[in-house]
């Protein structure tokens, strides 16, 4: 929990660095851990009130204790015998420890004294966005947002089908139904070990959240085209993309993060796909861009942005405020993102902007400045992109909410470049 807390780093990656160095660790501990620490990201405003109501320090220690006594409800002789101070058990308690385990006897982690941002553990830069989006809503999306994420799969069609992967889980004993939404999807029940995936090592799927599997789908490549994918990272929507295109045309996937694209090449390479070029760029306008203006039937513009809409899958990230200038630097990065991106569609060609945050400076604002700014280009509505999606939260775009969709939450706009480039 304190490298967690001390390392810039999000928190699964922390994790597998630390269980990398202690394979001694078996499966069924780990699961353990893994349970108790994002439980504890999830309840991380809460504790440290009820640290702060007693005067002592939010430190990790202190926040496991508070854990155990408020949410598991045991004892302090209980809590004295895991903290034994054997090989491997935390330090024995000390007398303040002890003294704190008694004044948290017999509550509650929630308590009616607790402002409405600290119970539904939304942070202060992003509690008044927040608020204005979902309105009365607020309260019922940040309670989904601290629900566990459910293990989403994406078929990949070009090894295999979602049939015989469905029948496949239940050959390995796991409950899994078809995606509600996502064509290729497939919601697992249970908490595998990803080890135990055969599936998953040959590349006949990914892991992917439906609602990502959706802004892939939004782009609508078809084989024979030309595609980038602008801010690929490790390349799930990629993947996807190039599926779609049956492993015909030529896909490129751009990252400033030259790590992020090897990864993204070791899956393409699994998946069985060779219609993928990754290219790292310096930056948003890389002189790559320039030499390839008009050149591309699709570009999608998946920006960086607060992820909001991830919380539940990542429940450290809402503590790490976006960027380190705040919210306005990042809605500034993302129009110089897909203004220049935007360069690369070619007449007739679309442009897809996508987001994984719930905040509408990072979505609908942003695609309102962008056509205003780019009278060239026209939103196309959702009815026409995707008519199979009607329970978008937007009329026009495709919005996704954990309370409303199960999903993760995720934004995506379809615009086309309806006049000529620009000389």
């Amino acid at each position: 929990m304190h490298e967690v807390d001390s390392v810039a780093r999000p928190a699964d990656a922390v994790v597998s660095a630390w269980f990398r160095t202690r394979r001694y660790i078996g499966d069924g501990d780990r699961g353990q851990i893994l349970e108790l620490l994002y439980a504890l990201l999830r309840h991380h405003a809460r504790l440290g009130w009820w640290l702060a109501r007693h005067g002592r320090e939010d430190v990790p220690r202190n926040r496991l204790l508070a854990w155990l006594t408020l949410k598991e409800g045991r004892t302090l002789d209980q809590v004295e015998r895991l903290f034994n101070g054997a090989k491997f058990a935390p330090a024995m308690l000390t007398d303040r420890e002890r003294a704190l385990l008694v004044k948290l006897q017999d509550g509650t982690i929630d308590h009616p004294g607790m402002p409405q941002d600290v119970r539904l553990e939304c942070p202060s830069w992003a509690a008044d966005p927040l608020r204005r989006r979902f309105k009365e809503a607020f309260g019922r999306e940040m309670a989904a947002l601290l629900t566990p994420a459910p293990l989403d799969l994406r078929v990949n069609p070009l090894k295999s089908t979602r049939e015989a992967m469905l029948s496949a889980l239940k050959d390995l004993g796991l409950r899994a139904e078809p995606s509600a939404l996502a064509p290729c999807g497939i919601r697992v029940q249970e908490r595998p070990s990803l080890a135990g995936l055969p599936m998953l090592k040959n590349g006949e799927v990914e892991i992917q959240d439906e609602g990502s599997q959706l802004v892939a789908m939004l782009v609508d490549a078809r084989p024979g085209e030309r595609v980038v994918d602008f801010c690929a990272g490790a390349g799930g929507k990629t993947l996807a993309i190039a599926t779609q295109m049956n492993n015909k045309g030529h896909v490129v996937a751009c990252d400033v993060m030259e790590g992020r694209l090897k990864r993204g090449a070791e899956r393409f390479r699994r998946a069985g796909l060779h219609n993928i070029e990754t290219r790292l760029l310096a930056s948003e306008t890389d002189r790559w861009i320039k030499r390839h203006k008009g050149g591309f039937d699709r570009v999608l513009v998946d920006a960086p942005c607060s992820g909001t809409g991830t919380w539940r899958r990542n429940p450290d990230a809402r503590w790490r405020a976006p960027e380190e200038k705040g919210l306005d630097n990042l809605v500034s990065l993302q129009a110089r993102i897909l203004a220049s991106a935007a360069r690369l569609v070619k007449p007739g060609g679309r442009l897809v902007y996508a987001t994984c945050s719930l905040m509408s400076e990072e979505n609908e604002d942003q695609v309102a400045a962008f056509l205003a700014a780019h009278p060239a280009f026209r939103a196309v509505p959702l009815r026409e992109a995707a008519p199979q999606l009607t329970t978008s939260a937007h009329p026009d775009h495709l919005s996704l909410t954990p309370a409303r969709h199960d999903t993760d939450g995720f934004f995506a706009a379809v615009m086309q470049r309806e006049g000529a480039l620009a000389s």
